[in-house]
């Protein structure tokens, strides 16, 4: 995390940039927050790209897709313009570690840690395949471990890129050493390609060492294309990790697990429920993450500009950072590594992170470069040097750890493992060094709800015109009943309910009772939706991403009450950018579903 430059922008589509988190092949990523005051990492696209109509398309279809994605462990797009001079695209800042960094930091992972960890990623893949999307690129540095558990990022929004210009030139998108037999020989792709995928980053995570042996990248793709004759000897492996190996790496698609199946698997193998997350990290990381949040937190409201820039501002008279990008603003120097997966030379068979020259070595995720930003950066007020104190304080929290930040969609690129750089005798995971700790509490977890974070330039029909906390109405009864046939439509801005078809695209829920198939018995919540551990407008903003319900909710889960309980606090930010609140009060049976008795509470949000 960096101060802006002079010549970045200070605000794009109403959001102030902070800071500079990073730049890469496809842009620059800035930190901002919401006025919700809730941090995001928003990316801009680099002019060249922009004027690619091809690339413009895609980028299109991706990000429409990506926000379809909503569900656990998935850190999704939040806002976004992909029609503008620039296009760009706002997400989740999450200050966790990627595993590659934590594998090669720290060393491999106990193995119950593990299976936690990759449960929680199947149930993350579980969303995405929802969504008719596959990952096509999981592995080590695009999943990032945090306090509330492991993060999948980087869904879709690759494509765009290695669609347009890889596929030209015949090249193969994902990373070679961590795809499947199917995606090596280009074939069509299916969900259970992210399967194989993820087995291979938990023998990783696991052991430090690749199940197909060492070497380079493509002499890995190599091997693993050759699966069905040659499968990897998983003999030396940890036996907790082996029947999940076994499944996971088998050469025939059809033979794999499901991501429901595996996390199934997981959860009984590791002992403790999936969305546990107390303790869930080995003390050494879990106190690195914690270092994180606080800089984070430590963050001024005010950008942060560079000591040598402001000088020279002061010096000229001038507000530093006072230029702003126009529809055609400066263009930055090409990455050295282009795009994501693309490169030339070799790498190790888990490239070190940040290192590397090979296919998806040392390249960041597709993200992000100048910004249409209309508007001009603040001029400081007198005394503006000694505002540059925080940044100093909240840069030295991340520099205690001796590591570099990390946010959604900014992955470091590569996959070391540790005897990339290190020798790591024998196979079997660390069980001293790394092992579990309860919470560190001194640092309060940074709690992902800036996933449901509306645009800042977005108004509220509800809540126009207030400040953020401020009740439209508060323990309004609304009864969640099953239609005897059909759907059943609830907006919760009017708040009204509604079997009218009409009125299905300002409804926050849907309530299907289709008679035949099961398949069409469930609830659905078309805006992301999380628990809130209170009642008070801030737990509900905290949970409106934390602790996130599937998108959809089974007969079975509804009948069994095991996603929606009673005394269950649920929120979400609504179509209309307010921030709902349902206290399910008790549950009834009605037409062979369960209906529910609720009050529902509005908040004006973002005001």
């Amino acid at each position: 995390m960096r101060p802006l430059r002079t010549d970045d922008p200070r605000e794009v589509a109403g959001y102030r940039l902070l800071a500079r988190i990073g730049e890469g092949g496809m842009g620059s990523v800035f930190l901002s927050r919401t006025r919700g005051n809730q941090p995001v990492a928003l990316k801009v696209i680099r002019r060249e790209l922009a004027d690619e109509e091809e690339y413009r398309l895609r980028f299109q279809q991706e990000v429409r897709a990506a926000r379809q994605v909503r569900g656990y462990h998935v850190v999704p797009v939040v806002d976004h313009d992909t029609t503008g001079a620039r296009p760009w695209l706002a997400g989740t800042y999450i200050p966790g570690l990627p595993l590659s960094t934590v594998i090669e930091t720290f060393g491999p992972l106990p193995p119950l840690v593990v299976l936690h960890l990759v449960g929680c990623v199947a149930e993350a893949l579980r969303a995405v395949h929802a969504a008719g999307i596959v990952h096509r690129d999981l592995k080590p540095s695009n999943i990032l471990l945090g306090s509330e558990g492991p993060w999948v990022i980087d869904f879709g929004i690759a494509r765009a890129a290695d669609s347009t210009q890889l596929t030209r030139s015949g090249g193969v998108v994902g990373t070679p050493q961590y795809m499947s037999p199917e995606q090596v020989a280009g074939l069509p792709l299916t969900p259970a390609a992210d399967l194989f995928s993820l087995g291979l980053v938990a023998a990783v995570a696991g052991t430090g060492h690749h199940p197909f042996g060492e070497g380079q990248a493509t002499t890995l793709a190599h091997r693993i294309g050759n699966t069905v004759s040659h499968p990897p000897d998983l003999s030396r492996y940890p036996r907790e990790l082996r029947p999940i190996l076994d499944r996971c790496l088998d050469g025939d698609p059809e033979q794999r697990p499901g991501p429901a199946e595996l996390a199934a698997l997981c959860e009984q193998a590791c002992g403790r429920k999936l969305r546990d997350f107390d303790g869930w990290l080995p003390a050494p990381v879990a106190a690195e993450t914690a270092l994180r949040e606080q800089a984070v937190g430590a963050l001024p409201d005010a950008p942060l500009v560079s000591a040598g820039a402001s000088a020279r501002a002061e010096d000229d008279g001038a507000a530093p950072g006072r230029d702003t990008f126009g529809p055609d603003g400066p263009t930055l120097p090409p990455h050295a590594g282009g795009f994501p997966g693309q490169g030339s030379g070799s790498v190790a068979s888990h490239p070190r992170t940040g290192t590397g020259s090979g296919p998806g070595a040392g390249l960041p995720s597709p993200d992000v470069a100048a910004v249409p930003g209309p508007a001009t950066g603040p001029t400081p007020a007198p005394g503006s040097r000694r505002r540059r104190t925080p940044l100093l304080a909240a840069l030295a929290l991340i520099a205690v750890s001796g590591l570099s930040a990390c946010l959604y969609w900014w992955p470091d690129g590569d996959d070391t493992s540790p005897s990339a750089r290190k020798p790591v005798t024998g196979v079997t995971a660390p069980t001293t060094s790394l092992s579990r700790s309860p919470s560190p509490g001194a640092s309060p977890a940074l709690s992902p709800s800036a996933a449901a974070l509306a645009s800042p330039s977005a108004g509220a029909t509800a809540g126009a015109g207030g400040a953020p906390g401020v009740p439209v109405f508060s323990g309004r009864q609304l009864m969640l009943r099953p239609p005897s046939s059909g759907y059943l439509f609830v907006d919760l801005d009017t708040p009204q309910s509604s079997t009218d078809t009409v009125n299905s695209t300002s409804a926050e829920l849907k309530y299907e009772n289709q008679e035949g198939s099961e398949l069409f018995q469930k609830m659905h919540f078309a805006t992301t939706t999380g628990v809130s551990a209170g009642t008070t407008y801030e737990q509900c903003l905290a949970g409106a991403q934390t602790n996130v319900l599937p998108s959809d909710v089974p007969k079975k889960d509804l009948i069994d009450h095991t996603t929606l309980r009673k005394g269950m606090v649920l929120c979400t930010i609504t179509a209309e950018h307010n921030l709902a609140m349902i206290e399910i009060k008790d549950i009834a049976d009605q037409n062979g579903l369960p209906a529910f008795d609720t009050l529902l509470t509005l908040w004006r949000y973002p005001g």
